[in-house]
């Protein structure tokens, strides 16, 4: 199963993109397809073998709108699309707007000169409107009828119709409507005004959804455009789309770097703030890796490119960003669901509108059931629904990416928004995760220098971090010895053998497994460690403890302030650690944290989790991305703290780019703010669909007299689309970051 994602214009409203996902679901191979009419993005997910890209051309082209297969850049084709169409409808509008003025001056007042008030004239000045700036709603209807399928095209297609071939008919019949008793009218300037504040609306919503996707554009800029690329000892300058892995590339002072790859050559600082947000500069050397478009500050370096394309971990941070935007909240099922049956019922509801003004209404009654049914036609908007969810998540999760919070899709974003207890794992997150050795003491009756050397040949075989430190503190202090069998216990600490003597180094649950004795003083000794958060590790030589290592992990200068933000928010907070309860209450103490959960093996991280959801709590679990990946999958939402090239993006639904704790409160209010403006969408577009298509019907007419005018119908629908953009724009504002006072 493979996925791509690919740009579609031509696209006018919400139900275009509910028809073309329809039409890419219908084709060979193809598994699940998602259209976003906000972003203009269309994602599949397929199988190989069977999948074609000529049919989804095919597919989409025969809906009337374009599918971009081959776009290197997304946004490229969406930004010239966008433009050549916004540069199309500011000519339409121009001379829809001069033609209406006149059409509105010669039905309107009753000063006009009398040539504008001649009916042929009326309609000599609307047929340009009606079918040379309106023309893109016959296309789009014509298209969809061959297809089956309807959408808003179609309903303004239909009630400017009606209003102008009506009109025509008065003109071209005027004896036959006096004989029956109709009045006279023409509905030229009503059609007219329609179609130009519809393209209006649209000219504001296409502007307005241009400022959406900047987030996108922002990292695209951030890529290099060439690179220096060294072949048969001569450098040359290619495009950034050639290099090729393998290749050895020059990379000169102030210029980014190309591709991910490793330093075979040179020493210089790298300003990796792009990835990471660390301002200063990071020192780099020979075997040393450097990420793609970074910036090289100081020395000239020879590299070989490792990750090209598609692999960079800037492509793969744009490509989660893009498929995120594109993604589905399942808060947005309801509003599919009633796109997709919206155009057809608001064709029925106009319909039974015209039949009950026509058989029961005030007369005229013709007149007035036509207008009803127009402005029934003209007022209903699928694209306030359609535009409701998608265009709030597109801006807010753009909004996350600028500040190094990587939202997997909308999925996790909302779920997010609604947790209330945050599990952090102890050691990386709340901590610096590189702990220090501050103590070693080893009884006086033993070989103090004997005992080191075991211990750091054992430690030297471990991984974790607390064996480092340890390699860290005795390394050059004492020489090298071999253990000749090794054992891990995992989550206890580690037992080796030197010939016949067998040494263990580990938690007092690692000395009782051993049945090693000890002694008191060494016993008061952790305990002393202990009351100062440090983590003890016992030392034992043949069934008896001989020494302890007091090791201690700095806490995180932002932990204390975010756990502060966070319980203003009315989240709680839980630190979960491998340490022993003594220890661990003591660091949560320095914290501020009252909930804690100690001695959790690695491999208990994630029942743990488990067992606050059981509780009936929403978790969201904070940790490095690798060694805690079951206990975030597990979470109601997994936040991985990442560390550069090395972020876990699959592990969690939301990476935090760089190890700061204080984005953990950022991405939940970001999320929170989120949502809600989902909900405000929604309220305004189901609420104005609810409320003015029964307006539009004449539920007003029984109480007040009062009949909508098409003309203030198309107006209103107009700006249904456009306010709901302008209020997902306002997410763009908001402040994620809590002053410091």
């Amino acid at each position: 199963m493979k996925k791509k994602s690919f740009p579609i214009s031509g696209m006018h409203c919400a139900s275009c993109a509910v028809n073309v996902q329809r039409a890419l679901h219908k084709l060979p191979g193809v598994v699940a397809a998602s259209v976003n009419y906000a972003n203009e993005q269309a994602s599949i997910e397929y199988d190989e073998d069977a999948y074609k890209d000529e049919a989804v051309q095919k597919a989409v082209e025969s809906l009337g709108y374009k599918a971009h297969l081959d776009a290197h850049n997304d946004q490229d084709v969406i930004a010239v699309e966008r433009a050549k169409e916004l540069s199309e409808l500011k000519k339409k509008l121009i001379v829809s707007v001069s033609l209406n003025i006149l059409l509105l001056i010669g039905a309107m007042l009753p000063f006009a000169p009398e040539f504008l008030k001649q009916m042929w004239v009326m309609w000599l000045l609307a047929t340009p409107i009606q079918f040379w700036a309106g023309g893109q709603y016959y296309r789009s209807t014509l298209s969809g009828l061959k297809n089956r399928t309807a959408n808003m095209d179609t309903l303004i297609a239909l009630g400017t119709s009606v209003a102008y071939f009506f009109s025509v008919i008065v003109v071209l019949f005027e004896g036959f409507f006096e004989s029956i008793g109709i009045e006279r009218h023409v509905y030229f300037e009503v059609s007219s005004t329609i179609i130009t504040l519809i393209l209006l609306g649209k000219y504001l919503e296409l502007r307005a959804k241009g400022q959406t996707s900047e987030a996108i554009k922002k990292l695209f800029s951030l890529q290099a455009k060439t690179a220096h690329v060294l072949r048969d000892g001569k450098e040359q300058d290619i495009p950034l789309a050639e290099v090729q892995r393998g290749d050895h590339l020059l990379v000169k002072p102030g210029e980014k770097i190309p591709v991910d790859g490793l330093i075979v050559k040179g020493e210089t600082a790298i300003d990796e703030s792009m990835v990471t947000g660390e301002s200063l500069p990071v020192a780099k050397k020979i075997d040393d890796s450097v990420i793609g478009s970074t910036l090289n500050q100081h020395g000239a370096f020879e590299m070989v490119a490792e990750r090209v394309g598609s692999e960079t971990l800037l492509a793969q941070i744009i490509e989660l960003v893009k498929q995120a935007q594109g993604s589905r909240a399942p808060i947005q099922k309801l509003t599919d669901k009633v796109s997709a049956v919206f155009v057809p019922v608001v064709i029925v509801i106009s319909l039974i509108t015209f039949l009950i003004w026509f058989n029961i209404g005030p007369e005229p009654q013709f007149i007035r059931a036509l207008i009803s049914m127009i402005s029934v036609l003209i007022i209903a908007c699928p694209c306030a629904l359609g535009l409701a969810t998608p265009t709030s998540l597109i801006v807010g999760i753009g909004k996350g990416a600028e500040n190094g919070i990587l939202v997997k899709d909308a999925e996790a974003l909302e779920r997010a928004s609604k947790v209330n207890t945050v599990v952090f794992d102890k050691t990386g997150t709340l901590t610096e995760g590189k702990p220090l050795v501050q103590d070693f003491f080893v009884l006086p009756s033993q070989d103090k220098e004997k005992i080191s050397r075991m211990v750091l040949a054992t430690e030297k075989q471990s991984h974790h971090p607390l064996a480092m430190a340890v390699v860290r503190f005795l390394e050059g202090k004492v020489g090298p010895a071999e253990p000749d069998t090794l054992k891990d216990s995992s989550g206890k600490g580690v037992t080796a053998t030197f010939g016949k003597q067998q040494l263990g180094i580990g938690t007092q649950s690692l000395m009782k497994e051993l049945e090693a004795t000890v002694p008191t003083a060494l016993q008061q000794m952790a305990a002393d460690w202990q009351e100062k958060a440090w983590t003890v590790s016992f030392i034992s030589l043949n069934g008896e403890a001989v020494g302890v290592i007091a090791i201690a992990d700095t806490i995180k200068a932002s932990a204390k302030e975010t756990l502060s933000q966070l319980s203003q928010m009315k989240i709680s907070s839980v630190m979960m650690t491998g340490d022993n309860q003594k220890t661990a209450q003591a660091i949560a103490a320095q914290l501020g944290l009252k909930a804690v959960l100690a001695e959790v093996l690695p491999q208990d991280k994630e029942s743990q989790v488990r067992a606050l959801k059981d509780q009936g709590k929403v978790v969201g679990m904070v940790g490095d991305g690798i060694n805690d990946a079951p206990a975030l999958a597990s979470a109601d939402v997994g936040m991985a703290m990442g560390g550069g090239a090395d972020i876990a993006m699959e592990s969690a639904g939301i990476t935090l780019l760089r190890s700061d704790i204080s984005l953990v409160p950022q991405a939940l209010k970001l999320a929170k703010h989120t949502m809600r403006n989902i909900q405000e969408n929604l309220v305004w577009a189901f609420g104005y669909n609810v409320i003015l298509i029964p307006v539009a019907m004449g539920a007003l007419y029984p109480f007040f007299k009062l009949q909508l005018n098409p003309i203030i119908a198309s107006a209103a629908m107009a700006l249904s689309s456009v306010s709901v953009v302008a209020n997902a724009l306002r997410l763009k504002s908001i402040r994620l970051k809590r002053e410091q006072s």
